[in-house]
Parts: C-alpha cells; sequence; structure tokens
C-alpha cells in the first residue's frame, strides 16, 4: 500500500511573524494531501491560540475522519501536545510520559492504524514524538520509549514509524535507532562525509534536520522532502516533512 504521511512541528499554528493563523497549517497541509499527519506543539483551549482545539480544527478543516490528541503539557488556561490525524481507523491510542525528572513535560503519542479491513487486515504502529533540548535529556527519553509497553511489544516484522520533532541538532540519536533498535533512517540520505538529514529548522532558513522519520518493519520510503512553499516559512518555525511510503 503506498500512502503520504507528514510530520509537522506547528508551533501551535503562531506563525514567525508571531500571528496565529491555523488557515496557514491547513494551506499547507492540504496541498500535500497527506493520509497520516504527525503534528506536535498542538493547543488545546489556550488562549494563545483563541482557545481552540487545534487538533479538532485541523482534522475538520481538512476532513481527516479520525485523530487522536496526547497532552503533555498543562498551561494556566488549556493544554498542548502531539496529535495524530488519519484517514485510517484508529484502533488504539496512548500517550507515552517521556518526561525526564523536572525538566519541561514531553511525550510520544502511540497509535495503531488499521490499513486494512477486518482483524486480519493491515496495521501500522505509528509513535509521535517531541523530544527535549539536552543531549542527554533526548538520550533518556529514548530509553524510556524503548522500554515502554507499546513498544517493546512490538514484533520487529511489525510496520512501525517513529517521527516527530527529536530537537537532535547533532544527529546523535540516528546510531541508536539504527544500529540498537533496528530502524531506517528516512529523513538521512547518505554522503562521501557521513549521513545527512534533512533541514527543516528554522523554517525561513533552515540549518537544522530536527524533524526525523524512522521507519521498521515492511515500510519502504519511496521519496522524503521537506516543504518547500512559500507560506509554509512564515506559517510556523518548523518545515514540515513530507514522506511516500509503500507499507506492507
Amino acid at each position: 500500500m503506498r500512502l503520504r504521511l507528514v510530520t509537522y512541528n506547528i508551533h501551535r499554528a503562531i506563525g514567525v511573524d508571531r500571528r496565529f493563523r491555523p488557515e496557514r497549517i491547513v494551506e499547507v497541509l492540504r496541498d500535500h494531501d497527506p493520509d497520516v499527519v504527525l503534528l506536535q506543539e498542538v493547543d488545546d483551549g489556550a488562549p494563545r491560540s483563541n482557545e481552540l482545539d487545534l487538533a479538532k480544527e485541523l482534522a475538520v478543516r481538512l476532513e481527516f475522519p479520525h485523530y487522536a490528541v496526547g497532552h503533555n503539557v498543562t498551561l494556566r488556561k488549556g493544554r498542548y501536545g502531539n496529535a495524530t490525524l488519519s484517514r485510517f481507523p484508529i484502533l488504539r491510542e496512548r500517550n507515552i510520559d517521556l518526561t525526564i525528572g523536572i525538566r519541561k513535560r514531553r511525550g510520544c503519542q502511540h497509535t495503531t492504524l488499521a490499513l486494512g479491513p477486518g482483524p486480519r487486515g493491515a496495521r501500522l504502529e505509528v509513535f509521535n514524538l517531541h523530544l527535549g533540548l539536552s543531549a542527554r535529556e533526548r538520550r533518556q527519553q529514548i530509553g524510556l520509549l524503548a522500554s515502554s509497553r507499546e513498544f517493546a511489544d512490538l514484533d520487529v516484522e511489525q510496520a512501525c514509524i517513529v517521527g516527530g520533532d527529536t530537537n537532535d541538532w547533532r544527529t546523535l540519536l540516528r546510531p541508536f535507532f539504527v544500529d540498537v533498535l533496528d530502524f531506517h533512517c528516512a529523513t538521512d540520505h547518505e554522503t562521501r562525509t557521513g549521513p545527512r538529514g534533512i533541514r527543516t529548522y528554522p523554517s525561513f532558513s533552515p540549518r537544522g534536520s530536527l524533524d526525523k522519520l524512522f521507519l521498521r518493519g515492511p515500510v519502504e520510503p519511496v521519496s522524503v522532502f521537506r516543504c518547500r512553499h512559500r507560506i509554509a516559512r512564515v506559517a510556523s518555525d518548523h518545515l514540515p516533512v513530507i514522506a511516500e511510503l509503500d507499507v506492507g
């Protein structure tokens, strides 16, 4: 099965011009016509985003029949976290706590998508994460993810995607995913000096490859690229990554 997946830190739909404009996020996503969207920094009930449930708002505007939200941070009013939009039924979803000590709360949203009908239909396991700002914190968070029941109980042959905003400027997490967990990094390409990631941050002049996709099992990348639309340079401080994938 061929499907299109997008991972996108939408910065609460507040652009680099400091304006709250969810319609810009809608325009960027609609143009790429994805089947599955992994979103980070998604507000729910916060004054800065007009107290909207942004996941629901985007799902409705983009006509996604299924969505799930994993709240990580509680504000004085409202919450925010990760959200997954899907054209396929979501069979189950859970938010995995990746918070380390007293640092800012972080999480990874796990969803199981039904790609085929019936109890024996194809399934896709999706982990939508947003990691911390320090290298040590991120290493610990990947350890928490790997030891979680949702992840550890998966067969290595099961179609699985881990994606989102890793905040991994120096690509230090790649060896752990590739060499230890047996994933393929779809957002890296090989060069004479080693793997180089797709640069997505900051959106107006990308220098960091923070937004990544890791694939395992019967999931093969057909094409993976960042959005180059002019509006995306303003809509958020990150650019979205778009991946065409063959699953199964």
